[in-house]
């Protein structure tokens, strides 16, 4: 999901560059995770973590100070996942076309853009472990050139063609901060497109439904029917 970690830049984000300074060692990630295939898409594996509670305890020792935010990076969300099974589904959507992966978590929605034939594909994300986890996911899948940037959200969006954003109005402050950015975005002329799984703050009224899945919820037993919208 990666996109909370937005409600406020980390002291390891540069703010002029937009840069996490300070990933962790890849070995950590490795340690305190496995390879897995997200349920909706089983083209993809992603280090991901059985117990969120004591990963989260092993970044705070890594660091020497309380975690930014819990693990975000560590699981399948189902925005993401919905938006990645569109992109893999559909890939036109992506192909030939420069994008960025808004809030990228583990990376799974950049890698579903890179192995459907991205020209360009930017992920943003502000957790250090996340950058540290996308760059091992895109291994893992052998994907290369995915550009790890941080918070886009207070300035013009990048020079792309299709922005994708997962999970990310998951409360008001952050449904607040990231739709001026997305508008931005639409003005400029990217294609949005947003994975919710039903999330109360979501402005439906503006978007328009692409596809829907159920998908195995991340926290939990059950399905969570979850859409991808278009923003117009």
């Amino acid at each position: 999901m990666g996109c909370r970690r937005y409600t406020a830049c980390s002291q390891e984000c540069d703010a002029h560059t937009g840069q996490v300074s300070r990933p962790v060692p890849g070995s950590f990630v490795l340690i305190h995770t496995r390879p897995d295939h997200p349920s909706l898409v089983p083209e993809v594996r992603l280090h991901v973590a059985d117990d969120v509670v004591t990963l989260w305890e092993a970044m705070e020792d890594e660091r020497g100070r309380q975690a930014d935010a819990p693990p975000f990076w560590a699981a399948a969300w189902p925005g993401g996942q919905v938006l990645a099974r569109h992109v893999l589904d559909s890939p036109e959507v992506v192909a030939g076309r420069r994008v960025l992966d808004l809030g990228s978590g583990s990376g799974l929605v950049a890698i579903a853009a890179a192995l459907s034939g991205a020209a360009r594909v930017v992920a943003s994300e502000i957790d250090e472990f996340g950058v540290t986890a996308i760059a091992l996911n895109a291994q893992l899948n052998g994907v290369s050139g995915i550009d790890v940037v941080g918070d886009l959200l207070a300035g013009p969006p990048p020079d792309v063609d299709v922005v994708l954003a997962g999970d990310i109005c998951y409360d008001r402050e952050m449904t607040e901060r990231v739709l001026p950015f997305l508008d931005r975005a639409c003005a400029a002329g990217a294609e949005v497109l947003i994975g919710d799984p039903g999330r109360m703050y979501l402005p439906v009224d503006r978007l328009t439904a692409v596809v829907a899945h159920e998908v195995p919820e991340t926290e939990g037993p059950g399905l969570r029917r979850s859409t991808v919208w278009q923003l117009a």
